[in-house]
């Protein structure tokens, strides 16, 4: 599977692609974990998981919102009959997806320059880190109503080491629905930085492990959190208005608590070995084409900001 050169753009009229690596050069955006993809963070490693319960509940409580809405406003009840069968496929989804075991997330090791990548609950793969492919994808669309949406997604390739692997053996990947270019680098430069800058180049996120206190207390928090952050009327009309009655952030708690508390960590004995801390002077290092890209990417940023 051969890929265009990280930093290349397609273009067309309704959809894009960005290839982001390998090998895996800036991005231009700042690191954020729009979707809550780190599970972990420490010194040696990061996981990432594709287990996200808050876009699905998004997504399924403000269409229910916006038809009971549209059934006000024409004042059709009846319309709520359609509600049901349009989206009872979807909650089904959303519920077997809930009964189901969390998924694993990959493992990032900055140490060792490698990455840990579950192919199911017995077997793993080990895959370089400079080997990783990355894809930003968008698309645009106008319905017969005219209104306008915007998709997207970043979707993350590992190659299986095994060269002699069956076809459909060869490859994986993890998908993140992330609804935009934009949003899809910065969830990608979150791996991207903490491999090639470090922990610290990550923003902390509140710990997904730990919920010392209750769903409303938790929420409380947030809303605490976000008004020193943006103030109070923001933090009101964001977590306050929309995160109760648009988004349902309080059930997004409850069901990350449910699925994500602790979150699924690789327990095979091998990866517990490998997850351990190197000594400073056993941690494998860039290559040169690799320090080389890295650095005339750098400048071409540096050089876009000048102008």
């Amino acid at each position: 599977m051969n890929y265009p050169p990280a930093g290349t753009v397609h273009k067309k009229t309704f959809h894009q692609n960005d290839y982001l690596a390998p090998l895996a050069i800036p991005t231009g955006e700042m690191a954020q974990d729009v979707l809550g993809s780190v599970w972990r963070k420490n010194d040696i490693y990061i996981d990432v998981g594709v287990f996200a319960i808050s876009n699905a509940v998004m997504v399924l409580w403000l269409n229910v919102l916006l038809c009971i809405l549209i059934s006000y406003l024409i004042d059709d009840w009846d319309v709520l009959l359609w509600v049901g069968v349009i989206f009872i496929y979807p909650v089904y989804l959303l519920i077997n997806a809930l009964r189901r075991p969390t998924p694993l997330p990959a493992r990032f090791n900055r140490q060792r320059r490698e990455v840990c990548v579950p192919v199911n609950e017995h077997d793993y793969w080990i895959v370089p880190w400079e080997t990783v492919i990355a894809q930003a994808t968008e698309h645009q669309s106008f319905s017969q109503a005219g209104k306008y949406s915007i998709g997207g997604g970043l979707v993350v390739g590992f190659k299986n080491p095994d060269p002699h692997a069956e076809d459909e053996l060869k490859y994986c990947s993890f998908t993140f629905a992330c609804g935009s270019v934009t949003a899809s680098r910065r969830v990608w430069e979150c791996m991207r930085s903490y491999m090639e800058i470090g922990p610290e180049a990550i923003e902390d996120f509140r710990e997904k492990s730990h919920h010392p206190k209750g769903v409303l207390a938790t929420y409380w928090d947030q809303l605490l959190e976000s008004a020193q952050r943006k103030g109070w009327p923001m933090a009101l009309l964001w977590e306050g208005f929309f995160g109760l009655f648009i988004f349902n952030i309080l059930l997004i708690i409850a069901l990350e608590r449910w699925k994500l508390n602790p979150p699924p960590d690789l327990t095979y004995p091998d990866i517990i070995e490998w997850s351990k801390p190197l000594p400073p002077q056993q941690w494998a290092k860039r290559s040169p084409e690799l320090e080389a890209a890295i650095a005339q990417r750098e400048a071409e940023l540096a050089a876009q900001k000048n102008l």
